[in-house]
């Protein structure tokens, strides 16, 4: 492979990243060059290095359900996952019951329950995930060593290829979502559920 189709390859490689939850990508790449010896894999590396994608994709997929808010009551950052109920909050640790009712009430949490697009985003981040990690020099070197010309074709431009397909699906299919591993956090998040804390938040300035 060129230096030149390496590094097309290197930076379509980080615009991929960026369509991913940042501290799964950090742990990627702080763990994989010591799983697989730097691509000199023999086969305890090479399951250590699947473990590693594995869990990753999983968390990449996972996390396109987990949400966040302002607490109405105490304004601290609330995280939680998605469910088909609503969205069960899991740090909730000032609560009795556990589950952040005090901040969000029923109706509330029913705006933040699965959506169709919901499933969209997970699938399209499991797949840049998968293209990302294929992209890197030591996974390619640990299980395609020897890679023919064909197949370094198709390394080189399979980043640029899912990455436009990603931000194609994630533009035309927008989520509010902001879970775990996503630095965008908005403050207002919370909103986004009703205007009934805006009113409530007035009348206790008022």
């Amino acid at each position: 492979m060129s230096k030149v189709g390496t590094r097309s390859a290197a930076t379509a490689a980080a615009n991929l990243a960026n369509l991913l939850p940042t501290g799964t990508v950090l742990i990627f790449e702080a763990i994989v060059p010591s799983f697989s010896n730097n691509g000199e894999c023999v086969l305890a590396n090479k399951y250590l290095t699947l473990a590693v994608i594995v869990c990753c994709s999983l968390v990449c997929f996972f996390s396109s359900f987990t949400d966040s808010f302002l607490g109405q009551n105490d304004k601290k950052l609330y995280y939680g996952i998605a469910t088909f109920k609503g969205l069960y909050v899991f740090n909730d640790s000032d609560s009795a019951d556990g589950n952040g009712s005090e901040e969000l009430d029923g109706a509330q949490m029913k705006n933040y329950k699965i959506t169709l697009i919901d499933f969209v985003h997970a699938f399209a981040s499991l797949t840049v995930f998968l293209v990302f990690a294929l992209s890197s020099s030591d996974v390619q070197e640990c299980f395609f060593p020897k890679a023919g010309p064909n197949e370094k074709q198709l390394i080189m431009n399979l980043p640029l290829g899912a990455g436009l397909l990603s931000s194609f699906l994630f533009m035309v299919f927008p989520t509010k979502r902001r879970g775990i591993g996503y630095g965008d956090v908005p403050g207002s998040n919370i909103c986004k559920t009703s205007d009934t804390g805006d009113q409530n938040t007035q009348k206790q300035t008022a």
